[in-house]
């Protein structure tokens, strides 16, 4: 049996003319300062999204690091092979090296 689907309360879906009692009691809360309101989320909306750009570039620069290092260690295992009795050999650079 499915259940019926639940809204919040006796709140249903915001359409235009709720947006627009919202924006007059805006108006009528703020009023001169509303200028300030605006220029105050807008900085703190600067802010957050410097802080994700900072995020985003310290990941960037793990991933580097970690590719970088997986390529150092593919690398050393790729010049030194260990034989069957566990003493290590250098292997040639290339495979053409040994024409």
């Amino acid at each position: 049996m499915l259940a019926a689907p639940t809204t919040l309360a006796f709140l249903g879906p915001i359409g235009w003319p709720e947006m627009v009692i919202l924006a007059v009691l805006g108006v009528l809360i703020f009023g001169k300062r509303l200028p300030e309101v605006g220029k105050s989320i807008g900085k703190g909306i600067v802010e957050f999204k410097k802080g994700l750009a900072g995020i985003d570039e310290e990941v960037d620069n793990a991933v580097k690091k970690q590719s970088e290092q997986r390529k150092l260690d593919n690398s050393a295992s790729a010049t030194t092979n260990v034989d069957t009795s566990g003493t290590e050999t250098a292997s040639p650079a290339s495979p053409s090296a040994q024409h």
